[in-house]
């Protein structure tokens, strides 16, 4: 049996998602709205991850991006997609991305279709610190005015209030601790949302990797999407000042 290098394999991934891309533009999440927004980060309740962007408290610029993964048309079901990439001065940005998700130890690692933009998306893959293994969650906050079932009524909400999410982390089995949140602030225009393009694999803190058998595939899969579209891994995002 011929067994094709990961060098080529990878070459092959790439190919095939630029050619689709140039078929279709953005590949994946074609349909979104993008904004401009705030991290917070309050620290980690109780043990730390090892991971200082969670660990210790921050104030980040950040650009962040609702969408719908297929997409279906209007409120239908997808699978929703929330992309948040944190700004650094002098430096390269951090992109975390999470999809709709179940909140439960079984479900948080599977993309679950959901009408409604309020809701738990999770990073469906864990991230790797040192010798553990933690996941990412964006979590509906109580206290915040709700997104809505379509990209319309996000784009609403955004115009009459700013729209949070909770981010949280949890190991494999445990619960969610919330680590800080994410504040949704003024719409950017479409050629700006079209120029956006996030790196999960490689935009990331050096002590926070992303794990699991499904890293390698969407790494050369969002590389191969952005050649289509003649973006970089770090193409896009305000630099508008906080909301």
């Amino acid at each position: 049996m011929t067994v094709t290098p990961p060098s080529r394999l990878a070459t092959t991934v790439e190919r095939a998602s630029a050619a689709l891309g140039r078929r279709r533009g953005r590949l994946l999440h074609p349909a979104g709205r993008s904004f401009t927004g705030e991290m917070m980060i309050w620290g980690t309740p109780g043990p730390p991850t090892g991971a200082r962007l969670l660990d210790d408290p921050g104030r980040y610029r950040a650009t962040v991006r609702l969408s719908k993964g297929t997409p279906t048309p209007g409120s239908w079901p997808d699978v929703l997609g929330l992309a948040m990439r944190l700004h650094r001065d002098g430096d390269h940005p951090f992109d975390l991305l999470v999809s709709s998700s179940g909140a439960a130890p079984v479900l948080r690692n599977l993309p679950l279709p959901r009408r409604d933009f309020t809701g738990t998306y999770t990073s469906i893959m864990g991230y790797r610190v040192g010798r553990r293994r933690i996941w990412l969650a964006a979590l509906a906050d109580p206290d915040s005015v709700g997104l809505g079932r379509s990209l319309g009524t996000v784009a609403a909400a955004t115009r009459a209030d700013t729209p949070r999410l909770v981010l949280a982390v949890a190991s494999a089995v445990g619960p969610w601790r919330p680590v800080g949140q994410i504040s949704f602030g003024a719409e950017l225009d479409a050629e700006e949302d079209a120029a956006l393009a996030f790196d999960p694999v490689r935009n990331l803190p050096p002590d926070l990797r992303v794990a699991g058998p499904l890293a390698w595939l969407r790494e050369h899969t969002y590389r191969g999407s952005r050649r289509a579209r003649g973006a970089n891994a770090q193409s896009g995002g305000s630099a508008a000042t906080t909301v």
